[in-house]
């Protein structure tokens, strides 16, 4: 039996999927974005947070057999109101096998994989044979600035992206909106050529910044120093989605 790093499980979430859903955070990640709104999955290890009403150690191991016992307890609700399990981060690719593990004892649950994208093309795959649908991460297109905002190019992404189309599990793009980054029409016009005609995506989702992640970062003992202004408004800009065909949604 596999264990794994976990660093919450959070029961009643809305946005993470359909329905009502219980969302498992999976600690490490290999993208260091500038805007992470979970600092505290970046490292794979567990790490104590420094809060206002003291410390507290975020990641525990625990085995896929007491994960899954978590989520089966809640299994009933979960149906009745047609959610299921998300599987977060962190990047859930970075553990796999033990994702796949769990995922083998659950309860028949509705089993959603958010991920950034970026992991070996077998662990993809493997979870790809688990899931009944993807949240798939597209932030930026052009490699160099891929590679200067979240520490690694974008190859890897993009080559997953082509598998999980031809995979035939449906799947929603979903692009964070950093202001004078992500949202520039450049970036998102080619988001939009990327993603268009591709089979099984159901729709773009484009996810407005959120300033509070910042305050995370000290907490976690990281420091925080983003190259764009946090306080510029963002440009949601449909018509490039729009022109090319491509359903969008305003998160």
């Amino acid at each position: 039996m596999l264990s794994g790093t976990v660093f919450d499980i959070r029961e009643f979430t809305l946005h993470d999927g359909p329905g009502i859903r219980t969302t498992v955070f999976l600690k490490g990640c290999p993208l260091a974005c500038q805007w992470c709104h979970n600092p505290e999955g970046q490292s794979s290890r567990p790490q104590v947070m420094h809060g206002r009403t003291g410390d507290r150690t975020v990641g525990q191991q625990m085995t896929s057999q007491e994960v899954a016992a978590v989520l089966n307890r809640q299994a009933p609700i979960l149906r009745s109101n047609e959610g299921g399990v998300t599987f977060s981060g962190g990047e859930p690719l970075m553990q796999a096998a033990f994702v796949a593990e769990v995922i083998e004892q659950l309860d028949d649950l509705h089993v959603l994989l958010d991920t950034c994208g970026y992991g070996a093309g077998p662990d993809f795959r493997l979870l790809l044979k688990h899931v009944n649908m993807v949240y798939y991460d597209l932030k930026l297109i052009d490699p160099q600035a891929h590679r200067h905002f979240t520490g690694c190019d974008n190859d890897l992404i993009l080559s997953n992206l082509r598998t999980l189309s031809d995979s035939g599990v449906p799947f929603v793009i979903r692009v964070p909106l950093v202001p004078g980054i992500t949202d520039t029409h450049a970036n998102q016009a080619a988001i939009a050529e990327t993603v268009k005609g591709l089979p099984g995506l159901v729709q773009v989702d484009l996810l407005p910044y959120n300033k509070a992640a910042g305050a995370k970062y000290a907490a976690a003992g990281i420091v925080f120093n983003p190259e764009y202004d946090e306080n510029q408004p963002v440009s949601i800009d449909l018509t490039p989605f729009e022109q090319a065909g491509v359903k969008v949604h305003v998160a």
